[in-house]
């Protein structure tokens, strides 16, 4: 089982997948994840990239038909998390760190959302005004608070 935050970078890894389809992002998003599939296997990188473009096709059906692509995304993240969980711990903690640079590197969009829930690359700020907020600690979660008004302002 995966923890986490290997779970959230998973979704994360199957969510810009969706998102990047019909992107400027696509193109280097497309080659960096059919390598981190690959692990150095040409022929199972021809392979992922032809998955890769499957799913692309299937989205931009699903576009035109006014559909989400949730049950992708959701493909993805578990051919991420599978990947994940047959890694031993330490190949684990490289190929997890390697997920999150390509994802910095060619995510569209520093956050990824899919079927409600979001996934974020990197650190998360989260700050609440005039109320409150409550976030899952998966990595460096800072929470903060506003300052407080001033008399004129309050």
């Amino acid at each position: 089982m995966l923890d986490q935050a290997l779970e959230a970078l998973a979704a994360a890894g199957g969510t810009a997948v969706v998102q990047a389809v019909g992107t400027d992002a696509w193109t280097g998003l497309r080659q960096a994840v059919a390598r981190w599939f690959s692990r150095g296997d040409k022929q199972r990188e021809r392979a992922e990239l032809e998955l890769l473009d499957q799913a692309a096709s299937e989205l931009e059906t699903a576009e035109a038909a006014g559909e989400e692509g949730v049950r992708i995304g959701h493909g993805w993240r578990n051919r991420f998390e599978t990947s994940l969980k047959n890694l031993d711990e330490a190949e684990q903690a490289r190929a997890a760190e390697e997920l999150r640079a390509l994802l910095t590197q060619h995510a569209p969009y520093g956050a990824v959302s899919v079927g409600g829930a979001q996934a974020v690359v990197g650190d998360v700020t989260i700050r609440a005004d005039h109320g409150s907020a409550a976030a899952w600690n998966m990595g460096n979660v800072t929470l903060g608070n506003p300052s407080q008004p001033g008399p004129q302002q309050g």
